[in-house]
């Protein structure tokens, strides 16, 4: 019966899987209260034993009737100082450093009594001659661990008692760490498997677990793991100081992976819409690939907003997400002069599709469409930083691959472009494309092409299209299809390439195009009205056309050698000089001629007014050059253990390009266009320019003169067009030696378009990464946030762009535009980040949009406030609240909203 006994006790062991209290699947951390005093006392007297050596039980055998064992593996069990079986107390002690180990689970503690009468176990700390208590119980069955102060179980009840019980929840999609919810309690209670009752606990996500910054107290709480926490009277502490935010009962929702719910809206007051509840809404999770997101905005004086963002996945097939947001704004009340009400929309949806899933078939979609003032006017905050937005783009497509040689690609595309100034948008509904691949018909398909006949090639091309142009007004109404236009073109490129003498490359080509209408255009001179009138023949009609070319280029490489003792050893310059001819015959045929009032001939052509235009009148009969040039330098390099020297790139591109009109009765000579780009500085700063070059005058209008310019006693070309693009980066790694980093965490709670007011790119990016300085304080804790190692670096970083654009087309002599921007970040310290972003518009000698944010770590709160201090959207944002997800709707936001216009 004792060796029953045994059986039975152990077996209760595989019950204290159950204690572990508030989510015992998750790793404990050390609770930040007093322990309360052990009942557990060490016997007086002891008896070594060999370590783990099973002890031989002598007690008889019981009559009284117990249950079968049912122990399915040998039980290991040792302590360090004793094992002993006392008959008299029927109990097994095991002192210091006890373990028990059966199967996946594993007991630890100071101190392990194993009652067989009553069946129980108890688990306690043990206490040292200083009064400190050390070797607190740990259990762990299978990757589940729990460690209180104490526990006492009953396995006959299955119900258990325990005392200072310390967890982590996780919640939500979130890891375990941060976003974890961690529940202490002084007193646990164990009614079953699954449900905990606390006695004073409290429940935080901070770090933190000797001293939480913050944590929410509750006297009473019903805990089930893995799902809820049901809570009586719960007061916020912070610091632990009680806080004015309470309530009477509390709900927190534990549960793992995606759960639906209630979204806290966000309370404040507008000055032109009163008080208003923002972004209240419910989340629902729909499925395992879908779910969706409802909420709105109320105002009292009656506007009012609604959104549904979604978002879907399928693991190598494809994923997306679909938004959608209006706003119904009023201004004023019913009856008053300056009432108005305005209703603004957006559709965002974005799909794509994963390579491996089809890979002859393929569809994407990347859609933002809607009022053209809608970010403009929208009152919702996080969309400030697409006020500066002037269009909107969409592209819907579908294409397909027939790899059967010869293989074609078909595709189907829908496309959407709005100005948000003009309020115009052009659409393509839709746009057909194929193409069949490069077909060489004198050569072999697997064989190297030679010479002038085995390199010939052609292909085939098809793009049809049917467009739409029309307003915000007459947007998703039958007006908006007045005035489409529907075509084809069908393109045939013939092209073969060829070596001359070696260095020369020489390509020769031609193109032929088939183009197709459904409506045409015939003009005639009315008599009665005296003007001329348009008729518009609907049906099919074509037109086509074609032309040849011919281009030889090569490339020529010089060399300036300084010697290799200078600090430049030598120059590389490398030119690419091109030169084609085109030849293009009229098409006069396409074209006819009516008299107009006056007696004037005006020629005209049906297909004017058309998708593809009219075909060519007059022939083309041109030559045109280009140069390309690159710059580069071999630098001595500062390390004198280098054996080779740097190469520097001086100039990265500068290009020129011109082209002579045979045809043309004067100004043959076309402008010189170029442009040219490179990177100094240590790939710093980044230069781009670009300009034109006419060689021929201008009269007193303005007009170009069939006169050269150097004739007409100017200079040999005249500028008349230039702009320059120039962008510098530096922050404080650019001055003094790098420094070693520390890991500083960026964790704000929330998006950081949200965090910094809007802005998710702070018009150049943001540093987020500090970097110290070499020097280190002795004596200091490196996990110090606040006081870290390094005391002389102070992170940072600035950006800057200057842009310009210059016209002189007829002595205007002037720039168009002309502004700087620049961006900045300054840590002040390890959690205060403060940035600016801006730009200056000289030539309208006024900002643009200003804003300055400022940012404060507060360890389990994030704090944030944005600012811009003039113009058309000017106001402020404060926001403080909880960095968990768990607990986000522990928040406090206020804001500025001034009239819009």
């Amino acid at each position: 019966m004792q060796s029953n006994k045994h059986h039975l006790l152990f077996i209760g062991l595989l019950w204290l899987g159950c204690i572990s209290v508030f989510g015992q699947e998750i790793p404990i951390t050390p609770l930040p209260i007093k322990a309360i005093q052990d009942t557990i006392i060490p016997p007086a007297f002891t008896l070594t034993v060999p370590q783990d050596k099973a002890v031989t039980d002598s007690i008889q055998a019981d009559s009284i009737k117990k249950n079968k064992p049912i122990l399915l593996d040998k039980i290991n069990y040792k302590a360090k100082d004793y094992a002993r079986l006392s008959q008299k107390d029927q109990k097994i002690y095991l002192y210091n450093e006890a373990e028990i180990y059966y199967q996946d689970t594993e007991l630890k503690a100071g101190i392990i009594i194993m009652d067989y009468v009553k069946n129980e176990v108890y688990a306690g700390r043990i206490k040292d001659s200083l009064g400190n208590y050390s070797q607190l119980p740990y259990f762990k069955q299978g990757s589940n661990v729990v460690i209180p102060d104490s526990i006492r179980f009953n396995f006959d009840t299955q119900k258990a008692l325990i005392w200072n019980s310390r967890t982590e929840q996780q919640a939500g999609l979130g890891q375990l760490g941060s976003d974890a919810m961690k529940v202490y309690a002084d007193i646990t209670k164990k009614e079953n498997d699954s449900v905990y009752f606390l006695n004073e606990g409290k429940l935080t996500t901070s770090k933190d677990t000797i001293d939480p910054d913050y944590y929410i107290r509750v006297k009473k709480a019903k805990f089930v793991p893995k799902k809820k926490v049901i809570a009586g009277f719960s007061n916020l502490y912070i610091a632990d100081v009680p806080t004015p935010i309470a309530l009477p009962f509390a709900y927190f929702p534990l549960s793992v992976g995606r759960t639906g719910g209630l979204i806290f809206p966000a309370i404040g007051n507008d000055p032109n819409r009163g008080y208003f509840l923002q972004n209240l809404g419910y989340y629902f999770p729909i499925g395992d690939y879908l779910d969706l997101n409802v909420s709105g905005d109320l105002y009292t004086n009656g506007s009012y907003g609604f959104r549904t963002e979604s978002a879907y996945v399928k693991r190598y097939k494809y994923r997306g997400n679909v938004n959608f947001n209006f706003e119904n704004l009023i201004i004023s009340q019913k009856g008053f002069s300056d009432f108005s009400r305005t209703t603004i929309y957006n559709i965002r949806i974005s799909h794509s599709q994963d390579q491996k899933a089809n890979p002859n078939s393929r569809f994407s979609a990347s859609v933002n469409l809607g009022s053209s003032q809608f970010f403009r006017n929208s009152l919702q905050q996080r969309n400030i930083p697409n006020t500066q937005i002037n269009n909107l783009s969409s592209s819907i497509s579908y294409s397909k691959t027939f790899p059967e040689y010869p293989s074609v690609n078909v595709s189907l595309t829908a496309t959407h472009n709005q100005n948000t100034n003009t309020e115009v948008i052009d659409m393509t509904l839709p746009t057909l494309q194929a193409s069949m691949e490069r077909i060489f018909p004198f050569a072999k398909r697997d064989g190297i092409k030679k010479g002038i006949i085995q390199n010939i090639n052609f292909q085939y091309n098809l793009n049809a299209r049917n467009v739409i142009r029309t307003t915000d007004e007459d947007f998703l109404t039958a007006k908006m299809f007045d005035n489409a236009r529907v075509g084809a073109k069908h393109t045939i490129p013939i092209s073969t390439n060829f070596k001359v003498a070696k260095f020369f490359s020489v390509t020769v080509g031609g193109n032929y195009e088939d183009v197709w209408t459904l409506e045409t255009f015939n003009r005639r001179f009315d008599e009665d009205t005296q003007a001329v009138v348009r008729d518009t023949i609907k049906g099919f009609d074509r037109f086509n056309q074609y032309n040849l070319s011919v281009g030889v280029g090569t490339t020529l490489y010089g060399m300036f050698n300084f010697g290799e003792g200078k600090k430049i050893q030598a120059i590389r310059h490398v030119m690419r000089p091109s030169i084609s001819y085109g030849y293009a015959p009229s098409f006069d045929q396409f074209y006819e001629d009516f008299l107009d009032g006056n007696g004037n001939v005006v020629q005209f052509s049906r297909f004017e007014g058309t998708l593809n235009g009219a075909p060519r009148l007059g022939k083309s009969n041109a030559m045109s050059f280009s140069l390309a040039n690159t710059f580069e330098a071999k630098v001595k390099d500062k390390d004198s253990t280098a054996t080779e020297p740097k190469k520097i790139n001086i100039l990265n591109s500068l290009n020129f390009s011109t082209a002579y009109n045979f045809e043309a009765d004067s100004l043959k000579l076309s402008p010189v266009s170029f442009n040219g780009g490179t990177t100094i500085l240590n790939n710093k700063m980044s230069v781009n320019f670009s300009g034109s070059l006419d060689p021929f005058a201008i009269d007193n209008n303005g007009r170009r003169i069939n006169t050269y310019n150097i004739d007409n006693g100017g200079s040999l070309f005249r500028l008349t067009r230039a702009n320059v693009n120039l962008g510098y980066s530096l922050d404080s790694k650019t001055f003094g030696k790098k420094g070693k980093g520390t890991d500083d965490e960026d964790e704000t709670g929330d998006n950081y378009v949200q965090s910094s007011g809007g802005r998710d790119d702070d018009l150049f990016g943001r540093a987020d990464n500090f970097n110290n300085a070499d020097y280190i304080n002795k004596g200091k804790d490196p996990d110090d946030v606040e006081n870290p190692i390094y005391g002389t670096t102070i992170p940072w970083d600035v950006r800057l762009a200057y842009s310009a654009n210059y016209s002189n087309s007829n002595r205007q002599n002037e720039f168009t535009s002309h502004s700087l921007m620049f961006s900045g970040n300054l840590s002040l310290s390890p959690r205060w980040k403060v940035g600016v972003s801006s730009g200056y518009d000289i030539k309208n000698q006024g900002f643009t949009l200003t804003q300055f944010r400022f940012e404060r770590d507060l360890k389990s709160f994030f704090m944030n406030f944005s600012w811009t201090p003039f113009g058309e959207f000017e106001r402020w944002f404060f926001r403080i609240g909880i960095k968990s997800s768990i607990l986000q709707d522990l928040k406090w936001d206020n804001r500025s909203q001034p009239p819009r216009r």
